[in-house]
């Protein structure tokens, strides 16, 4: 069982139920590509490093993911991109 971990920034100009909604829409997309979500880690909303999109602030989310399907990442990364409301993301595999 590989372990994988999203790092997602969402915007922080839409209201919480846009920003729920998204959130949910990445859960769906690990489980249409074979993972399981085991932990959700909301961060809140934070500063940024740097302006992105005249944004100074964004929402931070960390998820776990536990997978076997090595195309998992790959598969997710796709659909995170071109999502209107994420922007930033990382996937990263969490093994020890």
């Amino acid at each position: 069982m590989n372990k994988y971990e999203i790092a997602l920034v969402l915007s922080s100009r839409v209201d919480d139920d846009v920003r729920n909604t998204t959130l949910e829409k990445v859960k769906d997309l690990v489980a249409k590509a074979n993972g399981t979500v085991t932990a959700v880690d909301d961060q809140g909303k934070k500063k940024m490093a740097y302006e992105i999109q005249d944004m100074r602030e964004a929402y931070y989310y960390f998820i776990q993911v536990d997978t076997d399907d090595a195309a998992m990442p790959a598969t997710v990364e796709a659909q995170l991109r071109i999502m209107d409301n994420v922007i930033r993301y990382l996937i990263v595999r969490a093994d020890a």
